[in-house]
């Protein structure tokens, strides 16, 4: 009997510390999850055939530097509804122009129209997103943003030389100023910018040509001193995350300035609301 009890109670510890493994690594597992963050590309000959996808560096580090992960995305609609149920967020990238005649306007002559398989891509993951898990975050950059506006009824300025004397500013990475307008949005950072209420001025890095005019059902929420509109929300009242800047965030992540940290924080935040509730 002795030895069958020694057997009993050695069979329980090694039950015990098979659970209490277990627990860690399921613990740890938990604790480590990244959420799985879909990020557009661009397609750089516009050809089905022979073109290739392409995304900057920057976009991938930036949200797995503020511990998510990056999955791109091919331009396939048939795919958009499994992207949708499956990745926890989105980026949508910077690029080159939209094509405006699918919102009742001519493109302008000065455009550089996008790829028209990638804008129809997008719009209808938007779509997608909209109508089967509308509190999926969204972060839109440059492209992106106007994307955004435009689906959600905006318009355009398609061509920044014609209303602004000084579009240049805007072009070619150029460092310029935005003051943040919205106290609630989560373009704001309270901590970098000292718990100094809005309007306060930053500066960012920018590379467009065209600017949003109109934001429709989304809020302005940061502006250039010229009057370019340079970030728009919904209110974390309406969405969890779904904020658009024109100017690019990934460029300038790094750092210990206060621009770095409001562009670090917006990736923290953007990738905070992507993370999987527990």
């Amino acid at each position: 009997m002795a030895g069958h009890s020694t057997v009993i109670i050695a069979y329980r510890r090694v039950r015990e510390q098979s659970a209490c493994r277990a627990a860690t690594r399921d613990g740890y597992n938990a604790a480590m999850t990244r959420p799985m963050i879909g990020i557009t590309v661009d397609n750089k000959d516009n050809t089905a055939e022979s073109g290739q996808y392409e995304s900057a560096i920057a976009y991938s580090r930036a949200v797995v530097g503020t511990g998510g992960a990056a999955v791109l995305l091919p331009h396939e609609a048939d795919a958009v509804e499994h992207y949708v149920a499956r990745l926890d967020g989105f980026v949508l990238t910077g690029g080159t122009d939209p094509r405006t005649e699918p919102f009742g306007e001519p493109t302008h002559v000065n455009a550089r129209p996008m790829d028209a398989r990638r804008q129809a891509f997008e719009l209808t993951l938007l779509q997608h997103l909209a109508s089967a898990r509308p509190d999926t975050p969204v972060l839109g950059v440059c492209l992106g943003m106007q994307l955004m506006a435009l689906h959600a009824g905006g318009r355009l300025h398609q061509y920044l030389p014609d209303v602004l004397q000084d579009a240049a500013v805007h072009q070619d990475n150029r460092l310029h100023a935005i003051e943040c307008v919205a106290d609630d949005s989560l373009v704001w950072d309270p901590v970098a910018s000292g718990n100094v209420r809005p309007p306060l001025t930053h500066q960012v890095v920018s590379s467009h040509q065209q600017a949003v005019s109109d934001p429709a059902t989304m809020r302005t929420v940061a502006m250039a001193p010229d009057g370019v509109i340079e970030a728009i929300d919904l209110p974390p009242s309406q969405r969890r995350f779904y904020v658009g800047v024109q100017w690019h965030p990934e460029r300038m992540a790094n750092g210990d300035d206060t621009s770095a940290q409001v562009n670090r924080t917006l990736f923290d935040r953007f990738v905070g609301a992507c993370r999987p509730s527990t």
